[in-house]
C-alpha cells in the first residue's frame, strides 16, 4: 500500500467538511453550531484529518483560527469534491425524472436576449420543472473565471483570440458560428435607404454604444481607428442591451450589434444592419465547459439544443 492510497483510507469527508467549517465561521466553537454538533467533535475531526495528512491544518491567531498553507490546499480541493458530489445528486436526480433539474448559464446581454433565451424558452416549454440561472453581466474574463470557481456550469459567449491562448489548456471551446460586428440602424432611419455608406460618414451621427472602457467597448474603439477614424462620442453610453436597442428603434440613433442579434433568433425585428464595411469586427460564438469536467445531463441536453439553433447560422455566415 502506498502513502496515497494510506491516506485515502483513513481520510474521510466528514472530516474534511469539518475542516471547511471551521474556515468558513473563524472558530471551533461556531463551526460547532452551525454542524449542529459539540466542540469536542469539530476538534476530534480536525485532529484525525491533521494525522492522516501528517501535516497542520489550522493555526490560531488574535482573530480566531485561519488555515495553514496545508489547510488551505484541502480546502481548495475540497470544495471541487463536495461541489462534484452535490452535481452527482443532481444528475441522478435528473436521471430519475429528466424533466427537472438547475443549469447555471454564463452569457453575454446579446446572445442572452437571444440565442440562449430561444434554447431557455424550448426547454422550459418542456420540461417545466427545469430551472435555469443565467448570468449575463460582466466581461469574458469574469465569466471565465466563474466558470473555473464553479459558479457556472457552462458559457455561450462570443470568444476572441485572447480568450482562446488564455485559456485552451483548461477549457473544451466549441465553436457554433462565426460572427460579425454590424452597424444597426431602426426600419425607420433615412440611412436604411442607402445601399453604401462608407463608416465615415456615420461618425457625426448620434451613437448608443457599450462604454470604450469595456471589451466589447473597445472593440469598436478599434473598429473606428482600423478605418483610420477617431472614434464617435456616443450620445449615449450604457450597459443596456435594451436600453441601446429601443433607443435604435425610434430611427434616430445608430448602434453597433452582432450579426446573431439580428437573426430570427435575436428578436429585434424593428432593427435593420446598414452595408457598411467593419474591419476586424469577426468572431466566434462558442460553448465553453470545462476540460475534464463531466457535464450534468441537463448541461448535455441544453448543449444539444443549443447547437441545433445555431446550425442555421453557421450556415448562412
Amino acid at each position: 500500500m502506498d502513502e496515497t492510497e494510506r491516506i485515502e483510507r483513513r481520510l474521510k469527508l466528514h472530516d474534511v467538511r469539518v475542516l471547511m467549517s471551521v474556515v468558513q465561521t473563524g472558530s471551533m466553537h461556531k463551526a460547532a453550531e452551525l454542524l449542529a454538533t459539540s466542540q469536542p467533535a469539530v476538534s476530534r475531526s480536525i485532529s484525525d484529518l491533521e494525522h492522516a495528512l501528517g501535516v497542520r491544518l489550522l493555526d490560531r491567531s488574535p482573530t480566531g483560527v485561519e488555515p495553514t498553507q496545508f489547510g488551505r490546499a484541502i480546502i481548495k480541493r475540497g470544495i471541487a469534491v463536495f461541489d462534484e458530489l452535490k452535481q452527482g445528486i443532481k444528475d441522478i436526480e435528473f436521471l430519475n425524472d429528466p424533466a427537472a433539474g438547475q443549469l447555471r448559464i454564463g452569457t453575454t446581454e446579446t446572445l442572452a436576449a437571444g440565442l440562449v433565451l430561444t434554447v431557455v424558452d424550448r426547454l422550459a416549454r418542456r420540461h417545466p420543472r427545469i430551472a435555469f440561472d443565467v448570468v449575463a453581466a460582466g466581461p469574458i474574463s469574469k465569466l471565465c473565471r466563474d466558470l473555473m470557481e464553479r459558479n457556472l456550469d457552462l458559457l455561450v459567449s462570443r470568444i476572441t483570440d485572447s480568450v482562446l491562448e488564455e485559456h485552451e489548456d483548461h477549457m473544451v471551446i466549441e465553436n457554433l458560428f462565426d460572427d460579425t460586428l454590424f452597424v444597426v440602424a431602426g426600419l425607420q432611419n433615412p440611412w436604411t435607404r442607402r445601399r453604401k455608406i462608407s463608416l465615415a460618414e456615420l461618425v457625426n451621427e448620434p451613437w448608443a454604444l457599450l462604454p470604450f472602457d469595456g471589451p466589447a467597448g473597445a472593440l469598436a474603439v478599434e473598429i473606428f481607428r482600423s478605418s483610420g477614424l477617431k472614434p464617435p462620442r456616443p450620445t449615449v453610453t450604457t450597459l443596456s442591451l435594451g436600453m441601446r436597442t429601443r433607443l435604435v428603434a425610434t430611427g434616430r440613433y445608430l448602434t453597433l450589434l452582432p450579426g446573431y442579434a439580428l437573426s430570427p433568433a435575436g428578436k429585434q425585428p424593428s432593427l435593420r444592419a446598414l452595408p457598411v464595411d467593419l474591419p476586424h469586427s469577426r468572431a466566434t460564438v462558442a460553448i465553453v465547459t470545462m476540460r475534464g469536467r463531466t457535464l450534468s445531463p441537463l448541461a448535455e441536453l441544453f448543449i444539444k439544443t443549443v447547437r441545433a439553433f445555431a446550425k442555421p447560422l453557421a450556415k448562412t455566415r
